[in-house]
């Protein structure tokens, strides 16, 4: 472990001073807001910019470790408000409901998420590290996936655009954010049909939209016709 300073208490492992960094981003953010600097983490900690370069090469990082780091303990809260649940249209909707009732306002993600001054790109809720934690969540949950028509792919799909959604009414809530029921409503109207076609595609019935209609049927609509 390489480490110098800390107001006296060294960390026993790398492990262990990437932790109490990130616990020191927290309690900048909750004390400052979210435009943190590395010189302000490194000094609630008592250590030098350099000791904190070592771990994390820039503030965006910080944040994003720490917002990472909180999503873990927030998988395990979505997990188990949709405990019992079964059905994959009730479990989305309720996990993207939960996921905005909770957190908007929240300081880190709300400065990975919104314009820099520097003109520098937004964090994605799409990228492929948040898809898998999303696909983790998943997992957890009680649904079988595999039994509504969701393979690897699919489901891969359904965490990007649950991400999406999220990202969109947290961003862009509207000038009457939706909450409780309404937006519940609103979540389940939309996405609630995409949610139920794997399945309904699977159904042997669907596949006569992928052939061509037999020529006595046609003929037989002609006549009906004349």
């Amino acid at each position: 472990m390489r480490s110098r300073g800390w107001a006296g208490s060294t960390p026993s492992s790398d492990e262990e001073a990437i932790s109490r960094i990130l616990s020191a981003v927290d309690e900048e953010v909750a004390e400052n807001g979210a435009a943190i600097r590395l010189a302000d983490v490194a000094r609630r900690l008592g250590v030098t910019r350099q000791t904190v370069y070592r771990y994390f090469p820039n503030a965006d990082a910080l944040l994003m470790a720490s917002g990472m780091r909180a999503v873990n303990g927030f998988i395990d809260q979505v997990a188990h408000h949709v405990s019992g649940l079964e059905d994959p249209v009730a479990v989305v909707v309720e996990c993207i409901a939960f996921g905005v009732e909770n957190l908007v306002g929240d300081p880190q993600l709300e400065s990975l998420l919104t314009a820099r001054n520097d003109g520098e790109a937004v964090t994605s809720l799409s990228s492929d590290t948040a898809i898998s934690v999303c696909l983790t969540a998943f997992h957890q949950l009680e649904v079988d996936w595999e039994l509504h028509g969701f393979d690897a792919l699919a489901l891969r799909d359904l965490a990007e655009m649950t991400l999406r959604t999220v990202q969109s009414m947290l961003t862009d809530p509207g000038e009457e954010p939706r909450e409780g029921l309404a937006l519940r409503r609103f979540v389940a109207r939309w996405l609630g049909p995409a949610i139920l076609y794997p399945r309904m595609a699977s159904l042997s019935i669907y596949d006569r939209w992928e052939r061509p209609p037999h020529p006595e049927a046609v003929a037989d609509c002609g006549h009906r016709r004349s």
